[in-house]
């Protein structure tokens, strides 16, 4: 497998230590108020953060529609690594084929700045990446980490 060509990387620096960053990703009050692209909110159905653990949130667009995603917990490295799979729930709606059996690795480092997050969602196949691509997961990412950004900066964290 060429791990090039399945995996998709999105890097981004905070102005915020490792520990503010760690936190607003693992909690479920904080990722329930950052957490999907500009103008969606996300209700958490489950959260049980341990390794093996379920996970299942629901993202809500602007117009109502249900974005369903599930998935569990897989290694669990405080402040520094964080691995889940990562499925569309049942009820997302979408009008092609979906990418499927997803893994998704948060990687935390400390910045001279603050601190990095490095979020690599690997496929099983590159056709697998190139749907996800296609659903627009790169721009998607790139609004909810800008959530994030303003998240934290209200927290003064």
């Amino acid at each position: 497998m060429n791990e090039q060509n399945h995996t998709i990387i999105i890097e981004r620096t905070f102005s915020h230590p490792k520990a503010a960053l760690w936190r607003a990703i693992t909690q479920a009050n904080a990722i329930s108020a950052w957490f999907g692209p500009a103008g969606f909110s996300t209700r958490i159905e489950e959260h049980d953060f341990r390794a093996g653990g379920a996970y299942h949130y629901v993202m809500i667009g602007p117009d109502g529609k249900e974005y369903p995603s599930v998935g569990r917990f897989i290694e669990i490295i405080e402040n520094e690594k964080l691995v889940a799979t990562d499925e569309f729930g049942e009820g997302f709606e979408y009008d092609k084929p979906l990418p499927s059996q997803m893994v998704t690795t948060y990687t935390f480092s400390d910045h001279p700045n603050g601190s990095t997050l490095t979020i690599s969602v690997s496929h099983p196949t590159e056709a697998d990446r190139q749907k996800h691509i296609d659903m627009g997961v790169i721009d998607g990412w790139n609004s909810s980490l800008d959530c994030l950004e303003d998240h934290l900066s209200r927290k003064d964290a």
